[in-house]
């Protein structure tokens, strides 16, 4: 049997179970049960698998494979089968514990990222589940402070494992490139502390006793990507989301609009006056998520479109100042 034969039989079966991009599907899978990148897969399709394999290894390795077939037939999604995930180039471990990052929300990252060039801030992630925004922001923008919050406790785990590997690949990297023009940097340039730490919080209710521990009092940015979905459109999602991603990472509530009254009301306290905030919304949910901050004294409030042209973002700023509440803008 050869690879290509592994592929076609994957595909067949993903096909017939309604699996979304059926053939993407197969391959990741069967380059994920036989080790293989898409270089090795293609050079090595047309082989005789015990051209390639011990007869025991390759047993091993077809039976991992009718596994993950039997799982995505299932409607597991893909990544959590895989165990990982991309998002914005960076890796992230996967579980049916945390939301799936997804490129939507690579939205905020960029616009925090194209707001904030200079790393001396701190920000605050709030419904942080996997982590990928908290983490993200740390690695490509190099901020003194990263914190990520959420009331889940497997969440944080998550959460935790994801940064800790990505401060430490690029930690890493930047040994290796300082090994090469060391002579470039001041000393206080070489120095490098960058950090991401995690609380639990049921949004800002334990963030008192959180910050005190963490050293400092409030954030120069506050982004989330809460839970938006309107508790009767749920059961309208594919099933990969709808079964397998945690509900409480979904639903917020009857009108969607619930956690973004929530953080609303509770985060002035800890953003610093002129701080910034950053929310992932649902793309018709623009103009009530601008109200809702509006009405509690932000002003240059602003929706950001994602690369599909839909409403993604909305960002704003709190200045102390509730005359600024006529002061918001398209």
């Amino acid at each position: 049997m050869k690879l290509r034969e592994l592929y076609n039989d994957g595909l067949e079966i993903l096909s017939k179970k309604g699996v979304p991009d059926a053939g993407n599907d197969a391959r990741l899978l069967l380059q994920d049960a036989f080790s293989m990148s898409l270089s090795e897969y293609l050079l090595n399709c047309e082989r005789e698998l015990t051209e390639i394999f011990e007869t025991s290894e390759l047993i091993a390795r077809k039976e991992d494979y009718e596994q993950s077939l039997y799982l995505r037939g299932r409607r597991v999604p893909l990544q959590q089968i895989l165990g990982e995930t991309q998002f914005m180039g960076l890796d992230f471990a996967v579980t049916p514990d945390v939301l799936i990052p997804r490129q939507d929300t690579e939205t905020l990252v960029e616009q925090v990222l194209y707001d904030f060039p200079s790393r001396d801030i701190c920000v605050l992630d709030m419904c942080t589940g996997s982590g990928c925004i908290a983490a993200a922001l740390a690695v490509l923008g190099g901020y003194n402070e990263v914190v990520g919050a959420d009331i889940s406790e497997k969440a944080l785990y998550v959460a935790q494992k994801n940064a800790m590997k990505l401060m430490k690949e690029k930690s890493a990297r930047t040994d290796m490139k300082r090994s090469f023009i060391s002579s470039l940097f001041s000393k206080d340039e070489d120095d490098f502390h960058q950090q991401v730490r995690f609380v639990k919080s049921d949004l800002f209710s334990d963030m008192g006793a959180a910050m005190e521990e963490l050293g400092f009092e409030k954030f120069d940015v506050i982004v989330s990507n809460p839970p938006y979905i309107r508790s009767k459109d749920i059961e309208e999602l594919e099933p990969e989301v709808r079964d397998f991603e945690p509900r409480m990472a979904l639903d917020g509530t009857e009108d969607g609009l619930h956690f973004y009254r929530r953080i609303a009301g509770e985060c002035v306290p800890y953003l610093k006056k002129g701080g910034s905030i950053y929310l992932e919304i649902g793309c018709d949910q623009g103009e009530d998520v601008k109200e809702i901050f509006k009405d509690a004294g932000f002003c240059e409030l602003t929706v950001i479109k994602d690369l599909a042209g839909k409403d993604r973002v909305v960002k704003g700023k709190w200045t102390g100042d509730k005359a600024s509440l006529n002061k918001s803008e398209e």
